[in-house]
């Protein structure tokens, strides 16, 4: 058993993918109010805007526990309409020694993709991360179609 892995989880949605994107990179601090039972807290701690080189911080309920995550945004790709950040502080990093999240909204899917490396082998998969995000991704959807 590896300590390094990756979990990749695509679904269909009935809005068009720029819709996610747009809101990721101009308005996440919306999704605290498009999510609230999962997401209670966004902010900026690095940078005026969302740009590579920005840091981010979410606080989130997770797992029935609240949790916060601090993250440096790598890449935003307009064309791809994909966002890459990595997880540099927050609870995550209590199970991994490394998390980098890519985020993909192209045409009618959205595709999450979570590389790490565990820091034991007894440490789980993170799949009730990625359950996570996609439970946002529907509420946002939800969101986006009224």
């Amino acid at each position: 058993m590896g300590l390094k892995g990756k979990l990749v989880a695509s679904i269909e949605v009935k809005c068009r993918g720029h819709l996610f994107h747009d809101l990721y990179q101009t308005k996440p601090r919306h999704i605290c109010n498009i999510s609230p039972d999962k997401i209670h807290h966004f902010n900026i701690h690095k940078g005026e805007s969302l740009k590579a080189g920005s840091v981010i911080g979410w606080k989130f309920n997770h797992d029935g526990k609240v949790k916060v995550t601090k993250q440096l945004i790598e890449a935003i790709d307009d064309e791809n309409k994909s966002f890459t950040w990595k997880v540099i502080g927050g609870d995550t990093l209590e199970l991994y020694n490394s998390f980098t999240i890519t985020a993909s909204f192209e045409n009618d899917w959205a595709t999450w993709t979570f590389v790490y490396e565990k820091k034991t082998e007894d440490t789980p998969e993170p799949l009730t991360l990625l359950g996570f995000v996609l439970d946002v991704t529907k509420d946002i959807e939800a969101h986006l179609l009224k």
